[in-house]
């Protein structure tokens, strides 16, 4: 895989975990008013986060977040994106993409046979693509990981 020198992206493959996965418990922790305590001693489960935000480990990598230009989509700076390679990019869809040799992540917008990068952040430009810009989209989002 070709990285340019100065790209801000830092791309991870993901690695199979040896092991069952964390404890998870599932009977829901209210957001709300507090719930009654209930014994947690026999209602857990073992939980893999590569289960749940993998679907295709042999094109599915990890990116950190570099910048503010998505912070109304919910993506901070140091932000980890979990990004699928096999999915089909479509209007609306938050990609990863290779424009004139760095990695960004925008929205992407899709009008007939034009294609903008949309940031979430009005501080930031909407870019046009034109046939001057070399352009890939390298794949798409499908989760987010924070740090709380």
């Amino acid at each position: 895989m070709f990285l340019p020198k100065s790209s801000p992206l830092t791309i991870f493959n993901p690695e199979e975990a040896d092991h069952e996965g964390a404890l998870f418990f599932d009977t829901g922790i209210s957001a709300g008013y507090p719930a009654p305590t209930e014994d947690f001693s026999h209602q857990h489960q073992h939980l893999s986060l590569d289960t749940e935000l993998v679907r295709n480990r042999e094109t599915t990598f990890y990116a950190r977040v570099s910048g503010q230009s998505m912070i109304g989509a919910g993506l901070d700076d140091n932000d980890l994106l979990v990004i699928d390679r096999s999915l089909e990019p479509s209007n609306n869809k938050i990609a990863v993409c290779f424009l004139d040799g760095e990695f960004t992540v925008k929205r992407l917008k899709v009008d007939k046979d034009e294609m903008w990068l949309k940031p979430e952040n009005p501080d930031y430009p909407i870019i046009k693509i034109t046939s001057d810009n070399k352009f890939l989209i390298w794949g798409i989002v499908t989760n987010v990981i924070k740090k709380v």
